[in-house]
Parts: C-alpha cells; sequence; structure tokens
C-alpha cells in the first residue's frame, strides 16, 4: 500500500520539500524528514537568546512546524521565558482540575500525569489544542517531566497544509467557505462528569479552511477532539464529512512524523498547521508532563 493516493499528492509534497530555505547562522536545524519536523541545536533555553537566534528559531518553526530542544535542563521559569518568544501565554481552562490537571504554581503551565490508574490521558487522539478557544492557540510547548521506564510515550504529529494539498479539487471546493463550531464540552464534557462542579466551556465558530496568518498558506482546521460540526451542513452531511477528514488525517502517513522523546527535552509545535497524538502504549508504566501554551494578536482567517 503506497503512502501516497495519487501523482497530485507526490506534487504537493515535491512543492513543499523544493521551497527553498536560507541558511541559520546561530542555530543549527537538523529536519527529522523532509515532511514535518526537525531538531534544533546549538544554544542553551537557560539563557537568554539573542535576537537573532530568536528570530532563526521563529522561522525554524515557520518552515518545520515541529521543533525538538534536546539536553536542556529547564527550570518551570526557563519553560515559561522561552514560551513568550511566541507569545502570551494561555491559561487551561481546567488548570488546578483535580479531574485531569496535575496542579501547578504557575497559571501559565498546564500539567498532567498518567498513570496506572488514569482513566484517560491528556492527548490521547488527533488533535489540535484548544481550538474551542476564539483565539486558538498558536502554539504550545511541552517538556515530559518523566518518561516510561522501558519506552513508549511518543508523540505523533501531522502536518496540516500538506491535509489540505492532499485533498482532491472537488473536496478543496466545497469546504472553501464552510465554517465549523469547536467545543470545549466535546473535548473535556467528561470532567464535568466525574466532578460534583458543573462548568462551562468556550465554543467558537471557526474556518474549516483558513489560512496562516504568517505563511499565508492555507490548511486544514477540523479536530476530532474539538470540532462539533460544520455550520453550513446538515448534521449528517457534517458527521460524513468530518469523518472523512478525520480518517485522512490519521491515516495519510506520508504527512505524519512521530517524536521519541529523551531526558530533558522540549518540544514546540504551530498549533495551527499542526495536529498531534500523544500516543499511550506504555501502560502501567507513568508518564507526566507539562505545557506552556501561547496564543498571539493574528489568528487564522479565510
Amino acid at each position: 500500500m503506497s503512502f501516497y493516493k495519487d501523482f497530485n499528492d507526490k506534487i504537493a509534497v515535491e512543492r513543499w520539500t523544493t521551497t527553498v530555505r536560507e541558511p541559520y547562522s546561530s542555530i543549527t536545524v537538523s529536519q527529522l524528514n523532509p515532511i514535518i519536523g526537525a531538531e534544533v541545536s546549538g544554544l542553551s533555553l537557560r539563557d537568554e537568546l539573542t535576537t537573532n537566534q530568536i528570530d532563526e528559531v521563529r522561522r525554524a518553526l515557520r518552515e518545520n512546524l515541529v521543533l525538538i530542544f534536546r539536553n536542556q535542563e529547564l527550570s518551570t521559569e526557563d519553560h515559561i521565558r522561552f514560551a513568550k518568544v511566541f507569545g502570551t501565554p494561555h491559561k487551561h481552562v481546567l488548570a488546578n482540575n483535580t479531574a485531569l490537571d496535575a496542579g501547578s504554581n504557575y497559571p501559565e503551565v498546564f500539567a498532567w500525569k498518567t498513570a496506572r490508574s488514569s482513566r484517560y490521558t491528556s492527548g490521547d487522539g488527533w488533535h489540535a489544542d484548544v481550538t474551542c478557544d476564539e483565539n486558538p492557540i498558536s502554539a504550545s510547548l511541552l517538556r515530559v517531566t518523566k518518561l516510561p521506564a522501558n519506552g513508549g510515550g511518543d508523540t505523533a504529529f501531522a502536518n496540516m497544509y500538506l491535509a489540505y494539498e492532499f485533498l482532491s479539487d472537488p473536496i478543496k471546493l466545497l469546504l472553501e467557505g464552510l465554517t465549523a463550531v469547536h467545543d470545549g464540552a466535546l473535548a473535556w464534557g467528561y470532567v464535568s462528569e466525574s466532578s460534583t462542579t458543573s462548568k462551562s466551556y468556550p465554543k467558537n465558530e471557526h474556518p474549516v479552511i483558513p489560512r496562516h496568518p504568517e505563511t499565508g498558506k492555507k490548511f486544514l482546521f477540523v479536530n476530532p477532539g474539538f470540532t462539533s460540526h460544520i455550520v453550513e451542513l446538515t448534521r449528517p452531511e457534517s458527521d460524513a464529512l468530518l469523518q472523512f477528514l478525520y480518517s485522512h488525517i490519521a491515516q495519510t502517513l506520508a504527512i505524519q512524523t512521530r517524536f521519541h522523546w529523551t531526558p530533558n527535552s522540549l518540544l514546540i509545535w504551530d498549533n495551527w498547521a499542526t495536529q498531534h497524538h500523544a500516543i499511550w502504549d506504555y501502560y502501567p508504566e507513568e508518564r507526566w508532563a507539562e505545557r506552556v501554551s501561547v496564543y498571539g494578536s493574528n489568528r487564522p482567517q479565510r
């Protein structure tokens, strides 16, 4: 079975991979594959970065969508300070909710601990983070503070620019101009059900095919974690189309990569132009993580 459905997929990949990229002067960027993901070395995130380093890290993120920094012994303060390079820190609606969040003394940090007793874990399914917000998170920065002793716990990513490009022209035409509702209750309603306190969650409408505010490129912006329905369609039509798009993302291996965690690593991703899946393949062992997410002044538009 081919990773590519037809010749047009290969043309889209060729356009993506042959884009001219200028060399870096202050960091080293090593691609994990031509589609998505890179490892960045040559700097310490504990230190204040120069303007040139910041500019080059931001460019590396635009070009590769996901970056991993290894061998970085960071404090929580270091984590938050580096996150602020990319935008304003976001406070998660479930922060300090003992049903999911492991708790933190920092409002910017969303933490969780997946253990043998856990009924669920954060991110176990294809999604983008908190797309139910009016101004969706633009980037997330994650540290895994305790790794499973015997391996597992990789994070998979998919390129949403190419998820859009791999669609046929008639499907692209159908999706243009459509909007979808992203509802926090869809993702976190089970937390309210298991809690004695009821809670309301954000719900907002976003284009199905927006343009990235930094690159101007179109990308696919629906995910099973938060998207409830497409506004302009009947519910049966919406359900059928969304299920097709979700399967398209999950089954198109050519647009995906997996990041293997090592101690003292930090991972950052473009939360608009990617989706990710935290793979829970390490039961009954534990995996602890802390995330700082940010949003910017711009957001995706048609």
